[in-house]
């Protein structure tokens, strides 16, 4: 098959582009590299260097006439969309749906989407939440990334799209960036292996659901061949742990000796969330395999030996 992996520079999108190659699927990538990493590129992939929300996508669709579109482009950073929530609907909700009229002017028959399992839910009703929990966002990123599921719907219901919805926990992972606010595993890990301060934004007690990105590309493969009348699923762990856990287990794997500094909390996060990725299992036929502290490990494992390679 033929699949087109929008941001498959970036951390996730990346190893979604790996997996598919593995499996024999001819991959083509589109990403404008404004987060992504060319040294993220799979070199089996054909690379276009496109912004999903431009008029040049078109031209990829019509050279390429992909079967399948994998599409994990986005502005993904809850603070971003608070501090400029008009770019964060520009990317993420009419970036998404200038890859959707793509697909039906092309031809493209599947679409697989990557949300959000955590910021699209709001402050939990119950935990585990599960795909039929109120929709309640706190942020605009929350709330634009569940709007493109809309979207999916009424392209399925009127043009007759297949499409998968993936909503995502707090994927963590090899590639993760370090650098910026969204990933705090890498950024723990990072810091603590330079040796430098770790800062925990407020008490420390919020709770993640974290999941592995390697369990996380499985799963887009699984979705390859999916075609439920509720094509959502939620993908995570089940269990929660909160930042304070998260900081303990990262220091006894580094080795890291000091303690952690407190810092305000951050405006727009949920304060608690894990899912049931129950459904997941049943129809996908999707479990998370790699527990935290072997995931932990491999984070750890990566940096170590990307620090060691750079001098």
């Amino acid at each position: 098959m033929k699949i087109l992996v929008t941001g498959g520079a970036g951390f996730i999108g990346s190893h979604v582009v790996d997996v598919y190659l593995q499996h024999g699927h001819e991959v083509v990538v589109v990403d404008d590299l404004s987060t992504g990493l060319r040294s993220n590129l799979n070199p089996a992939a054909r690379f276009y260097k496109v912004d999903i929300r431009g008029p040049e996508l078109a031209s990829v669709f019509e050279k390429e006439r992909p079967e399948c579109v994998n599409h994990h482009a986005a502005q993904k950073d809850v603070r971003v969309s608070m501090a400029d929530p008009l770019f964060d609907a520009e990317v993420n909700v009419l970036g998404s749906i200038n890859l959707l009229e793509c697909c039906r002017k092309y031809g493209t028959g599947k679409f697989i989407y990557g949300s959000s399992g955590g910021a699209m839910y709001g402050e939990p009703e119950y935990l585990p939440c599960d795909e039929n929990h109120p929709v309640r966002p706190l942020s605009p990123y929350g709330a634009s990334k569940h709007t493109v599921e809309h979207y999916l719907f009424i392209y399925r219901a009127n043009y007759g799209l297949n499409y998968t919805v993936l909503r995502y926990a707090n994927v963590y992972g090899p590639r993760q960036p370090g650098d910026g606010e969204g990933g705090v595993v890498a950024i723990f890990a990072r810091r603590m292996l330079a040796g430098y301060d770790v800062t925990i934004n407020g008490d420390g007690e919020q709770v993640r659901d974290f999941v592995y990105v390697g369990d996380c590309a499985r799963a887009n493969v699984l979705a390859l061949d999916a075609r439920a009348a509720d094509p959502a699923y939620d993908l995570g762990s089940g269990e929660g742990t909160n930042i304070n856990d998260l900081f303990t287990r990262l220091k006894a794997i580094t080795g890291y000796a000091r303690e952690a500094v407190h810092g305000p909390a951050k405006l727009g996060e949920t304060r608690a969330i894990y899912t049931d990725a129950s459904k997941a299992r049943r129809e996908l036929g999707w479990q998370p395999e790699v527990g935290l502290d072997d995931g932990l490990r491999q984070v750890v494992k990566y940096l170590s030996e990307k620090a060691a390679a750079a001098g």
